[in-house]
Order: structure tokens, then C-alpha cells, then sequence
């Protein structure tokens, strides 16, 4: 018989999947996903060494190839990605040392609003009213402008501080390097969204092995907050990404940064670069953890269109919301399922 609901408040994903007499999942976790047509495809491939090179023939296709998978697919890989392996092996090993940390320490972070800074917990997605539980354990901190993280286990601060100074700086020549290329001017894009000043989100997940993979979800598909997302894993495929209405694998090479456009690039972009829907799916065979960084403009911004992109389409597509409204309001599902994104889009019969 499948353990009851409750045990999954006593216990984490973890320690259920570890129990001896789990050969089916509670009917709680039931999400069924459609396998039909999934294949799996490499995704665009940006080469971050020849984004930042002198060498102005070189650094022109790298503008044009991350143009490219903007628009085309809203997710690429990173190579040559200015991250070293050491580091982002260590966050991989260090993220997991959490989940293997007692029961009583991980509680501490067990999140009592949608604004905590430190937020851990098993088999929820956006708040505890949601309607199907995860299989998967998972914690969060925002670790920028003001640092926050977990203190245990030994050296996680020290490394999630690292991996997130170090990815900030390639964030921001990504970002310098898609200003160029939708023609904005040099900074603009830097000052409307006061981007030294802006909000990474570090998280992690844990995906155990599952008896039941057709039947369970590790997250389901949704888009992110923020402007680029960097994921990284410990070489257990498992992200799906939408693509022109069909759901593909995703296939990157070892050691690479996966990264998406999300939501905010879409509004600023007023539409030309979209934020697409991926999900993480489980397995029987083996555990996957996934370390996620969400970068993101400045907490008390308010993010609407680029002026300069809505003086050439006429009108705005997206209306404006402050940004850490928009994290908050979609971490506590406040909009009972119906994405920010969506609720801010303009209809064009609104301005006619």
C-alpha cells in the first residue's frame, strides 16, 4: 500500500523515495505528462569566449549566434562560459550535501511567506495550496543585492557566493551583447534596470529516483521570472523545454551552462525575445540535482517595454510591475495558476 499523504510533511522526497516498501507514489503526486512526440535536440550553442574577444570577425558571430537562439528557441548552451569547472562542480556537491542534512536543520528553512529569503521544503511548487505535490526536495535563497544562505552545510555560503559573483559578471556581458543587438543604446539597458544592483536567486533541487516517472513530475511547465537563467546539473538529464507547441529533451555537452530567457527579457524586449515554457521531468535509474541562478533587474524596479523598442512598434505590449511583486506573487501562486506574464500582456484592441 502507498504511504499516505501526511508522510510527505514528515518526511522529504528524499526519505520517501528511500523507504523500502515504495512501489507506487501517493495519488497526491499523480501528474500525468504526454510523451508522444518527445525527441531530444541539441539546443543553440553560444560560445562565451568569442562573445568577449577582441577579435571583432569572432565576436560578431558570437552576437549573432546568442541573437539567433534568442529569438529562435529562448534557450541556448554556454560554452567557454567564464565559470570555472572546479566551481561549478562545487556547488553541485555542496547543493547536495543539504538534502543529506537532519530533518530539524533543513525546517529551519521551511517557508513561512512568499518574501522569505531562505526558503526550503519537500514536494510543493508555488506555495502549499497547490494542487499536486512534487517529486522533488528543493531549496532557495536570494543572494543578491543582499546575500542570504543557508549556513550548513560547511563552505555552501562560501561557494554560492562565488558561483553567484561569478556568474553576474557573464551575465551582464549576455545582456550588454543582447542590447546590441536589439539596437539600444550603449547603458540604457544597464539604467532602466539598475542592474548593479540586481537580483539572482539561487536554487536547488533534488530529484530522486521515482518508481513511477510517467506518473510523477519534478516541476511542471512553467516560465521564469527574471531576465536569464543558468542551470547546471550532475549529468542526469531531465529538462524539457516547449518548442513550437512540441516538447523536446534537452541535450547539452558536459561542463556547459543551460540558459533561458525568461519573463522579463520578454517585456523589455516587448515581445521579440519569449520566455518558454520548460518542465523537469524523474527517472527510475538515478537522482538528479540541478543548481538554478535566476538573474533579474533590481528588486524596487518597476519593469515595463524599453522606451526605445516602444517608440519603434508604436505601442507596449507588456504593462509594468515592480519586480519583486512579480517573484513574490508568482512564488505564492496568487493568480490561482494564470502566469504573471500573461496577466500583464496588453490586448491590441485595448489601444485601438
Amino acid at each position: 500500500m502507498a504511504p499516505t499523504v501526511p508522510l510527505v510533511h514528515d518526511l522529504s522526497i528524499k526519505d520517501l523515495a528511500n523507504s523500502s516498501d515504495i512501489k507506487t507514489i501517493p495519488s497526491q503526486f499523480n501528474f500525468v505528462t504526454d510523451p508522444k512526440g518527445l525527441i531530444s535536440e541539441s539546443l543553440p550553442i553560444v560560445d562565451f569566449s568569442l562573445l568577449v574577444s577582441d577579435n571583432a570577425d569572432q565576436r560578431s558571430q558570437a552576437l549573432s549566434d546568442l541573437g539567433k537562439a534568442c529569438e529562435e528557441w529562448g534557450f541556448f548552451v554556454l560554452i567557454n562560459r567564464g565559470i570555472p569547472e572546479t566551481l561549478m562542480k562545487a556547488i553541485i556537491e555542496t547543493s547536495s550535501e543539504f538534502f543529506d542534512l537532519p530533518m530539524d536543520e533543513r525546517r529551519r528553512y521551511e517557508a513561512k511567506s512568499a518574501s522569505d529569503p531562505i526558503k526550503a521544503g519537500a514536494g510543493t511548487a508555488n506555495g502549499s495550496n497547490h494542487k499536486v505535490f512534487l517529486w522533488r526536495d528543493f531549496m532557495k535563497s536570494y543572494v543578491h543585492p543582499h546575500f542570504h544562505c543557508p549556513d550548513k552545510p560547511q563552505h555552501l555560503r562560501d561557494i554560492v557566493f562565488e558561483y553567484s559573483e561569478k556568474c553576474r559578471w557573464v551575465v551582464r556581458k549576455l545582456l550588454q551583447g543582447i542590447s546590441e543587438n536589439l539596437e539600444l543604446e550603449p547603458g540604457s539597458m544597464d539604467e532602466a534596470l539598475n542592474l548593479d544592483s540586481c537580483f539572482q536567486l539561487y536554487a536547488t533541487n533534488f530529484y530522486p529516483q521515482c518508481p513511477q516517472p510517467d506518473q510523477a513530475i519534478g516541476i511542471p511547465p512553467h516560465t521564469d521570472p527574471g531576465l536569464l537563467t543558468f542551470l547546471i546539473h550532475n549529468g542526469v538529464a531531465g529538462l524539457q523545454i516547449e518548442h513550437n507547441g512540441e516538447w523536446f529533451h534537452t541535450i547539452s555537452p558536459e561542463n556547459s551552462v543551460l540558459v533561458n530567457t525568461a519573463d522579463h527579457l520578454e517585456i523589455f524586449s516587448n515581445g521579440r525575445y519569449k520566455s518558454v515554457k520548460h518542465r523537469a521531468v524523474v527517472n527510475t535509474e538515478a537522482t538528479r540535482i540541478s543548481v538554478v541562478l535566476a538573474n533579474g533587474p533590481a528588486p524596487d524596479v518597476i519593469v515595463s517595454p524599453s522606451e526605445e523598442l516602444v517608440k519603434r512598434d508604436g505601442r507596449a505590449l507588456y504593462g509594468p510591475m515592480k519586480y519583486i511583486e512579480y517573484v513574490e506573487t508568482m512564488l505564492s501562486n496568487q493568480y490561482g495558476g494564470k502566469g504573471n506574464l500573461e496577466c500583464l500582456k496588453i490586448q491590441a484592441d485595448y489601444h485601438e
